[in-house]
């Protein structure tokens, strides 16, 4: 039974996402200027002034003023003081050049060492050395050591759930189950992977995932078993059965409602289905170790098939080798389905007949929503201001023109099919020409073995995302937040860029903007937004940021 307790160490501030956009509009600095009228002070003040000056200057030289040593002796006095001066200065200078390229002591396998100070350059495919080296991953650290489960029959009972939705958010509720199982200390019958309306696939946990490694990597923190024990005859009783179902768990609970709340029920009835199950466990309001826990399940004990994870490495080894010589390699996450595009309710470029088939759409898929459609106008244009609308592929090529990437910069596209097709591709095709896609890397009988199951698909991009050398996201969700959240575990060094939509919203209206400016923006708002370590706050996202409950200063 996990220990309830709160920190006593409060959560630092988020870091700004990116910096505030500077007003082009405001005028260059003005120095304040005297005010005309000029105040005609009394003579005797000055001649008082200057008496004062003159006996302090006498108090410390004792010569007349009209002795003609005194002029001589002060102009031999004030070139001696500045040549002083030019000697420190000099001097300061040259010790800051040669601390700036001496070597300085370093450990390097435990040994002393002088290394040389080397000056890193700005670079488009990874983050910088120095920005990456305070943090390091420590999921796998069990706080108090390993902990003595009880037997399988000395547990509360068993704890069962459905995993909805795509690949992505049934590895987050995995996740989460192991977590819960862990408070209440049940034995977790193994997920079973729903099958989603949107996806319509019946794949199994070990159709994807390698069971045998997931069990036995999380053996010493929660009891997991295959299957519904063999007394329980009535299996459909767990699917359907609203008396063996807990169906009021709010979204982000707090560990102490599963205390309260389901496990009476667990041990009542020995075994209880948690259903729905989506973003069901907080993230501020569970013990740290609960988090961690997580991480692990994440990032260590959930590991695809091999044979999923080999095609991955071809599918790499192929991106790199584009050119006929190793070449680094972007991949982007582009979210512009057609289910996208109709969810967002935001405004695109498009003629009328399409916006007219757009708003039936729609209406027929999302009618409480979309109402009468006369606020929809209003309300895309305060979502594009906010920046909640999927980026079109025709903006991601100009931003990633403007952050510097070349015409033949090799780019993987993770992304179902495109809404708008061939023409809404057109203007990215044209600006970076070298766009490939799994169905282009790999042959059809390559493919064929992973096509009976959509999630083994979506695992392969998912792996060629994680192993590239930049990551470009254009849209939240799931898949986006977890890669960034896996390269952050890894060390930060690789590149996870996150567009400011909101800023980049106002700069494509701007018609006044030029492209230096918008260069200049683009640039400077991205220097924060590359998947550098950001601290928490209070009601973070644990999968896109998992700094500090997951990750240790080194």
């Amino acid at each position: 039974m996990v220990e309830l307790r709160h920190s006593s160490s409060s959560l630092g501030n988020r870091v700004a996402s990116s910096p505030v956009k500077r007003d082009e509009d405001a005028s260059p600095l003005i120095h304040d200027h005297f005010s005309p009228h000029v105040v005609d002070h009394p003579r005797h003040f000055s001649r008082d002034r200057d008496r004062s000056f003159c006996w302090q200057f006498h108090s410390f030289f004792p010569f007349s003023k009209d002795d003609p040593r005194f002029s001589q002796r002060g102009s031999r006095i004030s070139l001696f003081v500045l040549i002083l001066v030019a000697i420190a200065g000099l001097i300061s200078i040259f010790s800051i050049l040669h601390r700036l390229n001496s070597p300085y002591l370093c450990k390097k396998d435990g040994i002393v060492l002088h290394c040389p100070r080397v000056k890193e350059k700005t670079s488009l495919w990874e983050n910088p050395f120095s920005a990456t080296t305070s943090w390091k991953p420590c999921a796998e650290r069990r706080q108090g050591g390993i902990s003595e489960l009880p037997p399988e029959n000395e547990t509360s009972g068993y704890l069962f759930i459905h995993a909805e939705g795509g690949l992505n958010q049934q590895r987050i509720a995995i996740c989460n189950a192991v977590a819960v199982a862990k408070i209440m200390n049940a034995t977790l019958i193994l997920p079973v992977l729903k099958q989603d309306q949107i996806w319509k696939d019946q794949t199994k946990f070990e159709d994807i995932f390698d069971v045998d490694h997931f069990i036995d990597y999380l053996k010493d923190d929660v009891r997991i078993v295959r299957d519904i024990p063999e007394w329980f005859t009535d299996k459909s009783e767990l699917f359907t059965s609203i008396r063996r179902t807990v169906k009021n768990i709010p979204k982000y609970a707090p560990a102490q409602f599963y205390i309260d709340n389901v496990l009476p029920r667990i041990k009542e009835k020995k075994i209880m289905s948690l259903k729905p199950f989506v973003d069901r466990l907080g993230y501020d309001n569970v013990p740290q170790e609960i988090n961690r826990l997580r991480c692990r399940v994440n990032y260590h004990a959930l590991k695809f098939l091999p044979e999923i994870d080999e095609m991955s490495d071809l599918l790499v080894s192929r991106m790199r080798n584009r050119t006929g010589s190793p070449n680094p390699y972007m991949a982007l996450h582009l979210r512009f389905e057609k289910g996208m595009v109709g969810l967002s309710f935001c405004d695109f470029v498009g003629t009328r007949e399409e916006k007219a088939r757009m708003a039936e759409y729609r209406k027929k898929e999302w009618p409480r929503r979309y109402k009468n459609g006369t606020h929809l106008w209003q309300l895309a244009l305060q979502k594009r201001k906010e920046g909640r609308c999927p980026l079109e592929p025709g903006e991601v090529a100009v931003i990633l023109r403007a952050m510097g990437y070349p015409k033949e910069t090799q780019i993987y596209v993770a992304s179902g099919q495109v809404y708008g097709g061939q023409n809404r591709m057109a203007p990215l095709r044209n600006m970076f020409p070298n766009l490939v896609t799994k169905e282009e890397l790999a042959s059809k009988e390559e493919l064929a073995v992973f096509r009976k199951h959509v999630t083994s698909l979506a695992a392969l991009d998912f792996l060629v995302c994680l192993k590239s050398d930049v990551f470009v996201m254009t849209h939240g969700g799931n898949f986006a937040k977890l890669i960034i959240g896996a390269r952050r575990y890894t060390g930060h060094r690789q590149k996870s860029i996150k567009p400011d939509k909101g800023l980049m919203s106002k700069s494509f209206g701007d018609p006044y903007m030029g492209w230096a400016n918008f260069v200049e923006d683009v640039v400077i708002t991205h220097q924060t937004r590359t998947g550098l370590p950001e601290e928490t706050f209070p009601n973070y996202d644990l999968w896109e940021n998992p700094l500090t409950p997951c990750m240790c200063k080194a």
